[in-house]
């Protein structure tokens, strides 16, 4: 184990019926104004935002709508929420959704008391934001564990460009599995593979032999698959929605992250890719990650034996690659670019630019080449 220091900003209230006791409980440590903030027509649609508003309103707080955040959402939306926090002086913000509104919020609300812009802040001089409007988050899609960290992924379409930039953690989480129910069953999907590459990016990186943190990885991502499976079978599981939705808290609370080096290169494909094609992120990792897979399996032999003992109960690193494609398959995802959902064609021309452009991580099992990068991407095609 390397050197580090752990410390989990956000206070987690986990269970059907956890929203009402959430906010009862923390509301009062914050001024009047509260920003609601969410994506499309869900929300309403499920009777979820009514329910919310009715906790606010008991509350005695003044809320400001903040709707139509879309998924990947973009720098533009971010600076409209800023416009619109600083005009109502907002003293509190609430994410109500999945990952795309708790990013977007979260660098809203970094970016409200900032002077300068932070994509400049953290790109440009390399440094990262210290204050902001306090925030919390209501987990409608479960999967990006986004509710539990302060890094968000905004697309800056001026820029052509998908990544992190570091805003404010949720100070407090509402994790219901019930409100899951309000997300079409891929979205659900889609979601579950995102905890899953989470875990299994965290897991390739690089690591000290029986690190505890790639056993909890491992567990992660088999619970994950298990659970996945019996969603299959019955997608008003219940008991499965809770489990996948701890999966993907566990995910990303940096709890597996601890005492080692991360790879997250398929997700930094994978972004660059939504830059170019605004597809949906799990179902683009979906297609990445065997290809990925298959050109680093002899630099990480052991790690993927072990992947795939554990998780699928394969016999060999390669036959774990081919358990992972065909699960999924198996799920009904995409494993060709020809399958995802985009804005523009995807051609060749449009991989090698984003082959080009994507951040190349050096902590994985090896460090890749924009050649090699293209080249994958050409086998996902």
């Amino acid at each position: 184990m390397i050197n580090f220091t752990f410390s989990y900003p956000t206070k987690v209230y986990f269970g059907e019926g956890s929203a009402e006791k959430a906010l009862d409980a923390e509301l009062g440590k914050y001024g009047g104004t509260v920003m609601l903030a969410y994506g499309g027509g869900s929300v309403k649609k499920h009777n979820i935002y009514d329910e919310i508003l009715k906790l606010l309103t008991k509350a005695g707080k003044k809320v400001v709508d903040f709707p139509g955040i879309m998924p990947n959402p973009t720098y533009a939306k971010v600076q409209e929420g800023v416009g619109l926090a600083q005009k109502e002086n907002v003293d509190f913000i609430l994410a109500v959704g999945g990952g795309s509104v708790i990013d977007c919020c979260k660098v809203i609300a970094a970016q409200t008391m900032l002077d300068e812009d932070i994509w400049n802040l953290e790109y440009v001089k390399g440094q990262f934001p210290t204050k902001g409007i306090p925030m919390g988050a209501v987990v409608t899609a479960s999967g990006t564990g986004a509710e539990m960290n302060a890094g968000g992924v905004i697309t800056h379409e001026e820029k052509k460009w998908k990544g992190g930039i570091f805003g404010m953690a949720p100070v407090f989480a509402v994790l219901d599995p019930a409100y899951t129910m309000s997300v079409p069953p891929m979205q659900v999907l889609s979601g579950a593979f995102d905890t899953l590459s989470h875990a299994m990016e965290t897991y390739l990186g690089t690591s000290d032999e029986d690190n505890v943190s790639d056993d909890v990885a491992l567990a992660i991502m088999r619970n994950t698959v298990v659970n996945m499976r019996r969603l299959l079978k019955n997608m008003e599981d219940r008991k499965a929605r809770s489990n996948l939705m701890w999966d993907s808290a566990m995910a990303e609370n940096g709890i597996l992250k601890c005492g080692r080096l991360t790879d997250f290169q398929a997700h930094q494909i994978e972004h660059q890719l939504g830059a170019y094609t605004d597809c949906n992120h799990g179902q683009g990792l979906a297609v990445i990650h065997p290809a990925y897979y298959r050109h680093i399996v002899g630099d990480a032999d052991d790690k993927f034996t072990r992947f795939g003992k554990v998780v699928f109960d394969a016999d060999t690193a390669e036959a774990g690659i081919d358990a992972l494609e065909n699960f999924i398959k198996e799920c009904g995802l995409p494993t060709k670019m020809s399958q995802l959902k985009s804005t523009v064609e995807i051609t060749p021309e449009v991989l090698r630019q984003v082959a080009d452009t994507c951040n190349i991580i050096k902590s994985g099992p090896r460090e890749l080449d924009r050649e090699e990068i293209y080249e994958i991407l050409m086998e996902c095609l």
